[in-house]
């Protein structure tokens, strides 16, 4: 009898040890089919194949994760921030979930919130460059221009090479009146991106700033040919034209911008005569 209940015993605990493997590798299976249909963009389904796979492994901090992103791409940042939190709740280590959070906080208008979590992230992984140049961003947010200058250079030189991260220097310089600081960041982010209509634009805005006509109406008529709805960029180059007394170009850029819904002042047409 004894026997009998020993291999009973080991019987049911194979079988207890077969159904716990079987669950895992169930909600491994649900997360990977998630997965792919957060791959295709199908937002809606990945939130409930990731939910199938928590219900299944409640400690699955990955799809907590995953589902986070999912909910963050439908615009439910408060359930991402819920799900990013629970996900580093169960691994206290996850650097990608606090990036993640921290960008969910960020669309809320909580920036203070959202660079929290990025330093932290930094804290776990200070060669995680996306989490600088997330960080930078909520800097400027914040009007801290320095602040956000100095992420922006230590992610350039973590991740060389990003158009963006120029850009958004740039911008930062700009503020601090840098113009021709700006002006490099802004020439180096079309450099790596020669189709980065906001660059050209900025840029021409940098050079109407320091007098450079000529320059601003370059840039501005790059901009423009990459956007040519870029209402913005005809005023400034009509004003860059009114600058060299170029009447007639002028007036030009300034109808199309009327005619692209802006309003341009009576007096500022009348400029043009």
């Amino acid at each position: 009898m004894k026997k009998r209940v020993i291999v009973f015993v080991l019987i049911v605990a194979c079988l207890r040890l077969t159904s716990c493997s079987q669950t895992e590798n169930s909600a491994n299976d649900w997360a990977k089919r998630a997965g792919a249909k957060y791959d295709i963009k199908d937002y809606q389904g990945a939130v409930i194949d990731y939910t199938k796979a928590i219900s299944l492994k409640p400690d699955f901090a990955d799809a907590y994760h995953g589902r986070g992103n999912a909910k963050s791409d439908l615009g439910d940042y408060q359930g991402a921030i819920a799900d990013h939190t629970k996900a580093i709740e169960l691994k206290p280590d996850y650097a990608d979930a606090y990036i993640n959070s921290g960008n969910a906080k960020s669309n809320l208008g909580d920036y203070q919130g959202a660079i929290a979590d990025f330093t932290k992230a930094i804290g776990l992984k200070p060669d995680l460059a996306d989490a600088y140049f997330n960080r930078g961003n909520e800097k400027s947010h914040l009007q801290d221009y320095q602040g956000a200058i100095a992420d922006y250079t230590t992610a350039m030189g973590l991740e060389p090479g990003k158009a963006i991260q120029y850009y958004n220097r740039g911008s930062a310089k700009s503020q601090l009146k840098d113009l021709q600081g700006a002006i490099a960041d802004f020439t180096k982010a079309i450099e790596l991106k020669p189709d980065f209509t906001e660059a050209y634009y900025n840029r021409g805005v940098e050079k109407m700033m320091l007098q450079d006509a000529l320059g601003a109406i370059t840039d501005f008529t790059k901009a423009i040919g990459l956007n040519p709805d870029l209402a913005v960029a005809y005023i400034n180059r009509g004003q860059s034209h009114l600058h060299l007394d170029q009447k007639d170009k002028a007036l030009a850029d300034f109808m199309r911008a009327i005619e692209l819904g802006q309003r341009i002042p009576q007096e500022i047409l009348d400029a043009c005569k």
